[in-house]
C-alpha cells in the first residue's frame, strides 16, 4: 500500500509507529523510499527494509522516535546500511553507530543511560539501542 499521496506527502495512517511520532522529514523519507522500493521489489518485508535504510541515512533513532544527525550530516548510520558485499550484517536498531563517541554520551546521557562514562564506544551503541527498544516498547503500551 502507498505510503505518500499524489502530493508526495506521507499517509500517517500508514506509517510505523516511531515514525509517526517523527518530524514530516522523517515521515516523509520514510514514504517516498518505502513506494519506490514496492515499484522494485513489491509489498513486503524487502520494501521496508530499503525504507528504514534510507532513513538511517539522515535520521537516528532516539527512544521511541527518529531525530535527524546531528548538524545535517548524512550518510550509513551502521555497517548494514552501508550496503555493499554481506549485507545480512547485523544493524544497530537506528542508532548512529558512526558517530563520535561524545555524541554517543550525549545521547545515552539524554535517555538516562547509567554507567556511560565508563563505557566503549560500542557498549554506548548496545546501551542506546536496548533503551530505544524499551522506550517504543513502553510507547506501545
Amino acid at each position: 500500500m502507498p505510503k505518500t499521496t499524489k502530493g508526495g506527502k506521507a499517509k500517517k495512517e500508514e506509517l510505523p509507529d516511531t515514525i509517526k511520532r517523527s518530524d514530516a522529514k522523517a515521515q516523509r523519507t520514510y514514504a517516498k523510499a518505502h513506494d519506490s522500493a514496492v515499484k522494485e521489489y513489491g509489498e513486503g518485508e524487502r520494501a521496508h527494509r530499503v525504507a528504514y535504510s534510507a532513513l538511517k541515512h539522515t535520521h537516528e533513532k532516539v527512544g521511541d522516535h527518529w531525530e535527524p544527525k546531528p548538524g545535517g550530516s548524512k550518510g550509513p548510520s551502521d555497517k548494514q546500511a552501508e550496503g555493499g558485499r554481506n549485507t545480512s550484517r547485523k544493524t544497530a536498531g537506528g542508532v548512529n553507530a558512526n558517530a563520535s563517541k561524545q555524541h554517543l554520551y550525549d545521547v545515552a546521557k539524554r535517555l538516562g543511560i547509567s554507567g556511560r562514562s565508563s563505557m566503549t564506544k560500542d557498549e554506548l551503541v548496545k546501551a542506546i539501542e536496548k533503551a530505544n527498544d524499551r522506550e517504543s516498547a513502553r510507547s506501545r503500551s
